[in-house]
Formats: structure tokens, sequence, C-alpha cells
């Protein structure tokens, strides 16, 4: 009789449980896949940094952006009608308010007409007025000149002039402000400027000025995107001269390149206070924000152009680049061609690189594309024996921190948190004494294509631009 079959338990070869080791080891792997891209999405998007301080979260709030400004600088950041600065005058002159023979603010202040706007872009230009030259003294030859080029927005304004407030011998140059749109709270704001020479000019030919008339839009101008043969039955102004793409202009995108050419034609060859500076000029907009050592750096960059890059004749301080570690190059510099889209930003040039810009006026009035800066990347290759070659800091000391302009549109015009990322990347630089570095190293720039000669954006093609543009050039003396 055979016994009752009793089913035995066979012995643990691991099959199984590395089998349960597998699937654990996926789902890990799935998991840190996961929280990797969440914190790449949610990541800083400047300092690659292993500072600790960077796990802090970023409060854009008004409240912690001017906790991060010297008190004393507040009232740059602080909004003052006019209103509210013409009360202030009349009280401090003994005017009585309200009661009695009261002035009121709306008796009292109203916004200058066209007319009258005119006159007092007219005057500033005549008068070439430098506020604060008693203090500071006049301008020497080695020193600095900043230009600033300001259409409307404020609020980056306000910011760009914290910075240059709190920068290291801001007090040695000369701030010249160049302005396409008369506002008098902008211009109460740049006359309260205390920290450095300041002296405003006035593009003269801006839309504003010229509501119904070129440059600003006239009637009789023909529609973008009306046919070329239309155009021409219709008779409207330069129906014969559509841009490469067919298009006749537009006189919001063609006033910021005029603006461009006329304010370095002012600065170099007609204001009397800088048309013989023979030292650097540094270009700067209304929605950029400088480091507390870019003036230092600027200057150590060009001491050290003579033995690190003979050939450069443009020195550039700030990038687009959206990711950077001031740990790896805050000392750092590389040389390459001059490229419009990324050294266009915080760069500066002499009279000598000037005088050779100057004489290809031509090829830059007649270029057909909008953007200034694109210009003369063509008058660098098509005109320049000597082309635009740059020195470029790394670790970038001007910042971009507008988020609203001629090519982008947001909701939110106003957001304050570009500003705080800036302002948050330079605390960790001063904490961790990453900036004013005490010398400067070479490194090797990375492979890049030779640039192709290109056609221009367009925007370009009006005939009656060309002649603006090339007016604006006077012969020189």
């Amino acid at each position: 009789m055979r016994g009752r079959r009793i089913p035995l338990a066979l012995p643990n070869t691991g099959t199984l449980h590395r089998k349960r080791n597998t699937y654990y080891l996926r789902g890990i792997i799935v998991i840190t896949i996961v929280i990797f891209l969440f914190l790449q999405l949610h990541a800083f998007n400047f300092p690659e940094s292993r500072d600790p301080l960077l796990t802090e979260p970023t409060n854009d709030s008004v409240d912690a952006i001017l906790s991060m400004v010297p008190s004393v600088l507040h009232k740059f950041l602080t909004p003052k009608s006019r209103n509210q600065t013409l009360a202030a005058n009349l009280q401090h002159n003994g005017t009585v308010l309200n009661g009695g023979g009261s002035v009121s603010f709306l008796d009292s202040y109203h916004p200058p007409n066209i007319s009258e706007i005119k006159r007092q872009i007219a005057k500033y230009n005549d008068m070439q007025l430098v506020l604060n030259e008693y203090t500071f003294g006049p301008l020497q030859n080695d020193s600095v000149i900043i230009v600033i080029q300001v259409h409307t927005r404020i609020i980056y304004l306000r910011h760009l002039i914290v910075s240059l407030a709190q920068a290291r011998d801001i007090s040695r140059v000369l701030l010249i402000f160049s302005h396409d749109y008369y506002d008098e709270d902008i211009n109460d704001l740049v006359q309260s400027i205390d920290f450095c020479k300041v002296i405003q000019i006035f593009y003269p030919y801006s839309i504003q000025t010229h509501l119904n008339e070129f440059p600003g839009v006239d009637p009789n101008d023909c529609p973008r995107d009306i046919k070329k043969d239309q155009a021409i039955i219709r008779k409207c102004n330069n129906a014969l001269y559509p841009d490469l793409y067919g298009h006749y202009r537009e006189a919001k995108f063609t006033q910021t390149k005029h603006h461009w050419w006329w304010k370095a034609n002012r600065v170099f060859d007609q204001l009397e206070v800088t048309r013989y500076h023979t030292g650097l000029v540094l270009f700067l907009e209304e929605d950029h924000y400088v480091a507390e050592d870019f003036l230092y750096l600027l200057e150590m960059m060009q001491r050290r152009t003579v033995d690190l890059c003979p050939q450069c004749n443009i020195l550039s301080l700030g990038t687009y680049l959206k990711t950077f570690n001031y740990y790896t190059y805050n000392s750092k510099v590389e040389v390459m061609p001059w490229i419009s889209s990324k050294h266009n930003m915080g760069f500066a040039f002499n009279r000598t690189t000037w005088s050779s810009i100057r004489k290809c006026g031509k090829h830059f009035c007649s270029y057909d594309d909008y953007n200034w800066d694109w210009s003369l990347q063509h008058v660098s290759q098509q005109c320049l024996q000597r082309k635009l070659h740059a020195m470029i800091v790394k670790g970038p000391r001007v910042f971009h921190i507008g988020e609203c302009g001629v090519h982008h549109k947001k909701k939110n015009c106003e957001s304050n948190q570009v500003i705080s990322k800036v302002q948050q990347v330079l605390r960790i630089a001063r904490k961790s004494g990453q900036i004013f570095p005490k010398s400067l190293t070479l490194t090797v720039a990375s492979l890049i294509k030779k640039t192709k000669l290109r056609k221009g954006n367009g925007g370009w093609g009006d005939r009656r631009d060309h002649e603006l543009c090339l007016n604006m050039t006077l012969p020189i003396r």
C-alpha cells in the first residue's frame, strides 16, 4: 500500500526573491526620475550652486525685495506721482494748500501737451546740463560713461538705478539717460539721483512727438500687410519699397533702431561733455540690473585686453544664459566674434571702435532689419576692416530683468519674480566671496560655427527711415 503523498516545500533558490527585488528597484528608479524632473522644473533658474542658501525659497513680494535693498535707497523704489512732487515743492516754498486761497493738485498740475513736450525736449538737448557735477567734479578721460536707453518702463528703471547706486566707484562715472518718451515722473526719478553725475538727452524724432506724421504713423502710410500692387494703386507712402518680406513699416519697431543710432552719435560726437572722451562707453537699457562689481570687472577686462585679447574691441558684461555658476565662472572670460543675439547686453567700446562703426553708417542705416544689434553685426561682417571681436565675462555682471517689451508680452508685466531671483543670485555670490575677483582667467571658448551672412529681419525697407538714420550722423568738424 502506497503511502499518502505529502507535498514538500522546495528549497528557496532565490528566484522569487530576485523578482521582488527587481520590482522594488524599478519602482525606486521611477520615483527617483519623477522627483528629479520635478526638481528640474522648479529649480532656481540662475545658479548651479552647491550653496545651501539656494534651498531657501525665492520671495518675490515687494517687502522681500525692499528688505534686500539698503534703506537709504528705498526712495528710488517708492513711486511718487507728479502731484505728490508738486505738493512737496509747494509746501517747501510756503504755498498754502487747501483752504484760504488754496492751491489744489488738479488745478496746479496739468500734463504737458505735445507742443510743450517738444519745447522741453529742445531745452534739455540745448542746455546739456550735467547734474551733480559740482559734487563729483568734471568727467575724467579714464572714467566710464554709461548710456541708458529709456522708454516708459519706470518700474524696471527704478531697480536699475538701485543696482547702479550700490556699485563700487559709481561716483566716478557719468550716467547718460537717453529718452524716447517724455515722462515727468521718469524725469523726477532720474533727477533725484545723487550718487554720481547725470545728464538727460531726448531723442527728438519720437513717435510721441510725431503722432500723425513720419517718423510716427502718417495717416497715408501703407498698411503693413497690403500687397505692393495694391499699395501702388492706393498711392500710399513708400508704396514702391516694402521690406524683404513684402511688408511696410511699423513705426513702433523702427523707433528703437533710430534711437540707438541717434544716441551713439549724440554721445560720441555732439555732447560737449563727451565728444572728446576716449574712455569706455557702456550701453545699458532700462530693464537691466548690474552687479556691484561690474565697473571693477569692466576696468580689469580693459587692462587685460593687451595680453589676453589684443584683437578685442568690445567688452561684454552680460549674457542670456539661463543657468550659470559663480563658483566656476566668477573670474573667467572668453573671447569670440561679437554675436548680436548673445553679446548685445551690457557691452562697451571706445571712440576708436565707434569711429570705425560710424564710417559704416550707410551699411547700418540701409540694412533691412529693424533691430539695431543685427544691423551692427551686419556692419561688422560687411564693412569693418577689423571685425567686432568681444571679450565676454562668463559670470554675468549685467542681467536682463524685463519680462515685457517690444518683442515680448506677458499677462503680468509688473512681475517681481526675475528681480527677486537676480537679487538672490547676487546675495549668494557676495556671501560666498565670488565677486571682485583678484584676477581674470581666459577660458577656451566652445567651438563656434562661422557666422553666415544673413538677410535681415525686415521692417526697414522704407526709404524715409534710411534717410532719417543717415542724417543723424553729422560731418566731423
